[in-house]
């Protein structure tokens, strides 16, 4: 009977910890965050960050988790060094005055046991506004090649660029932005 006990105390830990939150540092390798958006309608340019980092906290058994991503606007990515100087300026990202892009998260939202979107806070320009990403996938598993536990994730959002004091040329250049997120990260 001791020895049944005994085994049942050790599953249930075991479980207990299975359940805990487990923190996981963004591979900026590996990750990415880009923006779209209509120029004068001809097309849509797609434009992205060379630096983002942070970290996802997640508790899977309890659905809830975090996430914080900070992106240097130094980075822009246009192909084009001219464009990336002139989207570095005041006009646009301003990053000698705002040298990071931040969105932190409020709120893990599970349908079933599939995290489905994420409440938060994105901040640009020194400017707060709710922002809630809508997940297309997340998925974590050991990673192959590292030996550790990894996620990884997409996510999109639309903003409104001018709510942010980076209007200019708006509305020939398109004042709705579509920010997507391609994430993976290896767990602490």
């Amino acid at each position: 009977m001791k020895k049944l006990i005994a085994f049942a105390l050790a599953a249930g830990f075991s479980l207990a910890a299975s359940a805990a939150p487990e923190t996981y540092n963004i591979d900026p390798t590996h990750s990415f965050s880009r923006f779209e958006y209509s120029h004068f309608g001809y097309s849509t340019q797609v434009n992205k960050f060379n630096s983002t980092v942070g970290k996802i906290q997640i508790d899977r058994a309890a659905k809830t988790g975090s996430v914080e991503v900070t992106i240097d606007p130094k980075s822009v990515n246009t192909g084009y060094d001219t464009f990336n100087g002139h989207l570095q300026g005041p006009d646009f990202f301003d990053s000698a005055k705002y040298p990071a892009i931040t969105y932190k998260s409020t709120k893990f939202n599970f349908v079933g046991d599939k995290l489905v979107s994420v409440d938060g806070s994105l901040t640009i320009k020194g400017v707060t506004k709710p922002v809630k990403l809508e997940v297309t996938s997340f998925h974590c598993m050991p990673h192959p090649m590292l030996k550790k536990d990894a996620c990884g994730a997409n996510a999109s959002a639309k903003i409104v660029r001018s709510e942010f004091g980076a209007g200019k040329y708006a509305p020939h250049v398109g004042d709705e932005v579509t920010l997507g997120f391609s994430i993976e990260a290896i767990k602490e």
